[in-house]
């Protein structure tokens, strides 16, 4: 069983190790030039205070094509899990019982369990391996410009850190729990539809859909968020916007570098999220008016994040989320598969 597997298998997984081996050669070829920068910049022996350095070694990135890299790698580590999802879980047994060939197999030695377990195993492996593995290539490759972010380095583009939404998927063990639960996903979608096409359709949606739902309601609260209040410093405001309605909000610059800043408003003493209204010292042109009357207003800036180090602990709990997903929906295919009627 195991060998009829690997012959059905063998095409995909070749052209997935060639595509490994393409991309290793780039990286491990550009990766040491990005390694000389960081060290040139002082970061590799810097412990404190290393913001001024870390903002100079990613400005110095701009033009060497390391920006576009980063961000290519980013997007890889997106699609690969949805694309191992679709064309190798979808197919992988609706194919069998769209094209009839699945009682060839179950007529044979090899129980309906076993049959449907290898192909999840043999294959889900592949997928988690494939990606993981792709995993560690980009998240080496990219581990300056991480370390250099964290320090609170920022230049455009390159401008967010390894905790930050988009970045967080494509770095350490969460992408394995992606593959999995999008193998998983695509192969239960077909056993269920048994139709490889629109199995392949409803699959990308469906994992697309938790991609976007899971770092907007499940990941900052995966772990409580802290919180840290300060009194607002009016040299130090982000954005001051005045309403047509005369409405006013304003925000306080705040900085804790590696951090992923959940939402950041500006309360009142008795702790309502202030809406002003303007007065018209913030009206007129004078900005020094306007800082005398917000001083006096006595506003405090109301910040929620996530801390730096929490990265791993968030990304071993949402693995870990992911994967139970995933044997929850094996489970299902195995459930399926054997009250099926040949």
């Amino acid at each position: 069983m195991i060998w009829v597997t690997w012959r059905q298998f063998r095409g995909q997984a070749i052209t997935a190790a060639a595509i490994l081996l393409a991309l290793a050669i780039v990286l491990a070829v550009s990766g040491p030039g990005l390694v000389s920068q960081f060290n040139s910049a002082g970061l590799n022996t810097c412990h404190a205070s290393c913001a001024s350095l870390a903002g100079t070694f990613i400005g110095a990135l701009k033009g060497g094509g390391y920006g576009a890299i980063f961000y290519a790698g980013i997007a890889l580590m997106y699609l690969a899990p949805a694309l191992l999802g679709i064309f190798w879980g979808s197919p992988l047994i609706a194919r069998e019982l769209e094209a009839g060939t699945f009682r060839l197999a179950w007529n044979q030695s090899v129980t309906r369990t076993r049959w449907t377990f290898t192909k999840l195993g043999l294959v889900g492996l592949a997928a988690v391996a494939t990606v993981g593995l792709l995993s560690l290539m980009i998240s080496w490759w990219a581990s300056p410009i991480d370390q250099a972010l964290a320090f609170g380095g920022r230049n455009a583009p390159l401008s967010f850190n390894r905790l930050s939404p988009l970045v967080f998927a494509a770095r350490g063990i969460a992408p394995l729990g992606y593959a999995a639960f999008a193998f998983a996903l695509g192969v239960t979608v077909g056993v269920l539809i048994r139709r490889t096409l629109p199995a392949m359709a409803i699959s990308l949606a469906v994992f697309a859909a938790v991609q976007i739902l899971v770092p907007a309601f499940v990941r900052p609260n995966i772990i409580p968020p802290v919180q840290a209040t300060a009194p607002i410093n009016v040299a130090r405001l982000n954005e001051l916007v005045i309403q047509n309605n005369n409405q006013m909000t304003l925000t306080g610059a705040w900085s804790k570098p590696g951090s992923w800043i959940l939402s950041n408003q500006t309360i009142t003493p008795t702790g309502q999220v202030f809406t002003g209204p303007a007065t018209e010292a913030c009206l007129g042109n004078s900005i020094q008016a306007c800082n005398n009357w917000i001083a006096i207003k006595h506003l405090r800036q109301l910040v929620t994040y996530q801390p730096a180090s929490r990265f791993w602990p968030l990304q071993f709990l949402e693995t870990a989320i992911y994967l139970l997903l995933a044997g929850l929906l094996g489970w299902i295919c195995v459930w399926q598969i054997r009250r099926r009627r040949s």
